[in-house]
């Protein structure tokens, strides 16, 4: 049933060239001792897709030449509301587009389209939706992405909030003019950490620490392929974890290879729990410490303490890592294991300062970190959408709460990049750095 609900965008940069073909990545070193793998996600059968709209006022159609501010615009909102895997997903992210609404109306009306999980009928709700707005949001879904990219039905700007199967492959499919993806890609996120590793650690070789985790084995593979294209030496070593928990004799075995042939840093594919397990372990008895603590018997006060010493073996090696290190929404452990990494992650999670951070509502509710970077998600998503169809054919970019966003849209294949903020851990919290 119909809600109604009564009733400011960016510079311009270059274009971006498309990714070249990256090379496979090397095979892991296992060590002997075998564990239990992961179980896969059951999928959901569909259910009955339901409309709902939500009025705003808003931008210009982007099937046109660009409109003056105020002309109404449609736009189509599709997202797995009715999903039990993803509706929660699809709700944050839902409520960060509509944040953005509120503080940027300026004529918009929102259809929310509510949807399954089954490809299928997201197909139709897609087609049906196409009639009756100017400019798609969504699927969110990954499947879902792919089932409307191979699809002859893309005939107005769709902006996916997934990237489909295969996506910057080398043998990938042409995606459609009209659409582009701009999901947050865990693997893009490995490769801009790959570039940054080696700006600031020019010529080093590096190791990649993984377990046998399906998303963390796509980090890995990413990190691997553009570390090679950079042509640089990489060696990848997955671990055991039963019950989410390293394996001990093989971080014995992991600190002995390392000791014989260290690299010039670690790359961990890994979230934050297990890296500091990792930490843990590798620093273990390595950082040299004054043999004896020196006290002052003076007024009974401790004696100013002897500089630190700088670490040395595993401890002074340089560690990165993705945003699946912080856990966010105070879920950061208070211990400092984790001081010193480095990592990517959104604006909206480690740039509070930020300036496009600050305008815009937080959830009353915090939820996980990946609730809270769906959320931002949708913010964006509607500022790019809100551009497009203010300038259907162009180049813009804007300074988002998920990173530093360029398109170019309306000439030829559409393009799309995310820069996200570099950050180093510093007393158990990532802290924005500049890069």
């Amino acid at each position: 049933m119909p809600i109604i609900i009564s009733p400011p965008p960016a510079p311009a940069p270059v274009p971006l060239p498309p990714p070249p073909p990256e090379p496979p990545p090397p095979a892991a070193e296992v060590f002997a001792i075998a564990m239990p793998g992961a179980a896969a996600q059951p999928t959901r059968a569909p259910d009955t897709d339901q409309l709902r709209t939500e009025n705003a006022t808003g931008y210009r159609p982007a099937d046109d030449a660009t409109k003056p501010s105020g002309a109404p615009v449609r736009m189509g909102l599709i997202l797995p509301l009715r999903s039990e895997t993803l509706g929660a997903a699809a709700e944050a992210l839902r409520a960060g587009f509509m944040a953005a609404w509120e503080r940027d109306r300026d004529n918009i009306t929102i259809t929310v389209v509510e949807t399954g999980d089954v490809a299928q009928d997201i197909l139709s709700s897609y087609a049906q939706t196409l009639e009756a707005v100017d400019l798609v949001v969504g699927p969110l879904a990954r499947s879902a992405v792919t089932a409307v990219a191979t699809s002859p039905l893309v005939t107005k700007p769709t902006i996916a909030l997934n990237h489909p199967e295969g996506y910057g492959t080398a043998n990938a499919t042409p995606l459609p003019q009209q659409m582009l993806p701009m999901g947050l890609s865990i693997e893009e996120e490995a490769r801009q950490v790959a570039q940054w590793a080696a700006a600031e650690q020019p010529g080093a070789s590096a190791m990649i620490i993984t377990t046998s985790t399906p998303w963390q084995r796509r980090i890995a593979a990413a990190f691997a392929a553009h570390w090679q294209q950079l042509g640089q030496q990489v060696r990848m070593v997955e671990l055991s974890a039963p019950n989410n928990y390293l394996s001990d004799p093989e971080l014995v075995q992991l600190r002995a290879r390392l000791q014989q042939d260290p690299p010039g840093l670690l790359f961990s594919a890994m979230g934050a729990d297990q890296t500091r397990q990792l930490r843990g372990a590798l620093n273990s008895g390595l950082v040299h410490e004054a043999d004896e603590p020196v006290i002052s018997t003076a007024d009974g006060l401790p004696a100013t303490p002897a500089a630190p010493v700088a670490p040395t073996g595993f401890a002074a090696l340089p560690l990165y890592g993705t945003s699946a290190l912080n856990a966010g929404g105070g879920m950061n452990s208070p211990t400092n294991e984790l001081d010193g990494v480095r990592l990517l992650d959104l604006p909206w999670q480690v740039q509070r300062d930020h300036p496009a951070v600050m305008v815009y509502p937080h959830p009353v509710q915090a939820g996980t970190a990946d609730m809270e970077r769906l959320y931002a998600l949708g913010i964006d998503a509607y500022r790019v959408a809100r551009e497009i169809s203010r300038k259907p054919a162009g180049r813009f970019s804007i300074d988002g709460v998920t990173g530093r966003l360029t398109v170019d849209f309306g000439q030829g294949p559409a393009r799309f990049e995310r820069v996200e903020q570099p950050a180093v851990f510093q007393h158990g919290v990532p802290q924005a750095v500049q890069q």
